[in-house]
């Protein structure tokens, strides 16, 4: 079949910039009778131009550059409808349209590119990521998968029509639907985030379109045990087994520092003698593969000792009789409860209190504190130690005394 192609540059007096007297060029394509038209982004005064011609009238250098570019336009135009032709029997003006901006190609889209990504995470799983990771990201893009069937009533939606507004009401849906702090709603932007530059990478798009939204984390007040109420703990007998060994499990993490995922994988092959002759902790981190180097307390070994003959223990090649984290903190708040302890009571919070109440504030060093957390930067142990008030009157106890004796 043939398709018809005509082109012509007309003025559009009706847009005419009134301070300036100048009005925009625009090129008129008529594709098979049909038309459509593209600004040129040339602006000219309408004395300058000529109907007949369709060029700007003189002979000055203006005018003949002028003149130039449009013909390279119209050139440009025609090259690319018959090399357009060679593959569409039937040329629709709108086709034709969305060709020249680059539109018909397939678009790649937003949770097919998330899958991508879980992918290449599940195939590096236990070389660059944890399955706590692989989890994570599984959770984030269900919730990202509710926000665009919620909220944009698709099933997917096109790289190509994300822009700052999507995060920033992507961030109001996890706040408002799932109930998550500013930090919970920043991780998961994040992995929008590494998803875009995946795309990036990848060439699915050539622009980050959440470049301006920030995903700054907040700075938090996080808990942790007073002396006295991990005493409080530490007293308590439970004749329920799995209170007690939960409160075992629990008062493990408070001397020893380890996260849950990192506990979960503890066995006794991570039980070594250091170089003080006394056991330590030394395993590499699930989250960060950064070593933690840990002196074992006596009351860690005298939890260690309790559990050697355990079942379960003995079963799975483990120095505890560990459970899921989600247990875990479901019994913890009980134990919070019967010890009469008004906090929220979690296995991360024996995190925040190893580093608080039994290092820092006993004068253990920050930078001896990072190492045995299996931290990479002394700014992230920063975030979770606390100087507690006890720890501020002692100092100035001290200050004071050498003050009197001056």
């Amino acid at each position: 079949m043939n398709n018809t192609l005509v082109l012509n540059f007309i003025l559009k007096r009706s847009k005419t910039n009134h301070e300036n007297g100048k009005a925009p060029i625009y090129l008129r394509v008529t594709i098979n009778g049909v038309r459509f038209e593209m600004s040129t982004k040339i602006f000219v005064t309408t004395t300058q131009w000529d109907e007949a011609s369709q060029r700007i009238k003189g002979r000055k250098e203006e005018a003949r550059q002028t003149n130039e570019y449009l013909n390279n336009i119209q050139t440009e135009v025609q090259r690319k409808f018959y090399r357009y032709q060679e593959t569409e029997e039937y040329i629709t003006a709108d086709k034709f349209k969305r060709f020249l901006k680059g539109q018909d190609k397939p678009h790649k889209l937003l949770l097919e590119v998330f899958d991508e990504v879980i992918k290449t995470v599940e195939a590096e799983l236990d070389i660059n990521y944890s399955i706590d990771t692989v989890k994570r990201y599984k959770i984030s893009i269900e919730r990202l998968r509710a926000y665009i069937n919620e909220i944009h009533h698709l099933d997917d939606i096109p790289l190509t029509d994300l822009d700052y507004n999507f995060a920033r009401e992507y961030d109001l849906f996890l706040r408002k639907t799932y109930g998550c702090s500013h930090n919970t709603a920043m991780k998961y932007i994040k992995h929008l985030k590494k998803v875009i530059h995946r795309a990036m990478l990848y060439e699915y798009i050539d622009r980050d379109p959440f470049s301006a939204y920030k995903t700054a984390y907040k700075d938090v007040d996080r808990g942790f045990l007073t002396t006295e109420e991990l005493r409080i703990i530490e007293e308590k007998s439970f004749r329920i087994t799995r209170l007690e060994e939960t409160k075992d499990i629990f008062l493990f993490v408070c001397y020893t520092g380890l996260s849950y995922s990192d506990l979960r994988k503890l066995s006794p092959e991570h039980i070594v003698k250091g170089t003080d002759g006394e056991l330590w902790i030394i395993k590499n981190r699930e989250k960060t593969g950064v070593q933690s180097r840990i002196p074992l307390l006596p009351k860690a070994l005298e939890i260690l000792k309790k559990y050697q003959e355990h079942p379960v223990c003995a079963a799975d090649n483990k120095i505890l009789p560990i459970r899921s984290n989600q247990k875990l903190n479901a019994y913890l708040s009980e134990i919070a409860e019967l010890c009469e302890i008004n906090k929220h009571i979690t296995m991360h919070l024996g995190r925040h209190t190893f580093a608080t109440t039994v290092t820092l504030s006993n004068d253990v060093p920050i930078e001896t504190v990072q190492k045995m957390l299996g931290h990479k930067n002394l700014s992230t142990t920063q975030i979770y130690s606390r100087v507690v008030d006890s720890k501020i009157a002692s100092d100035m106890n001290r200050l004071r005394k050498r003050a009197a004796k001056k």
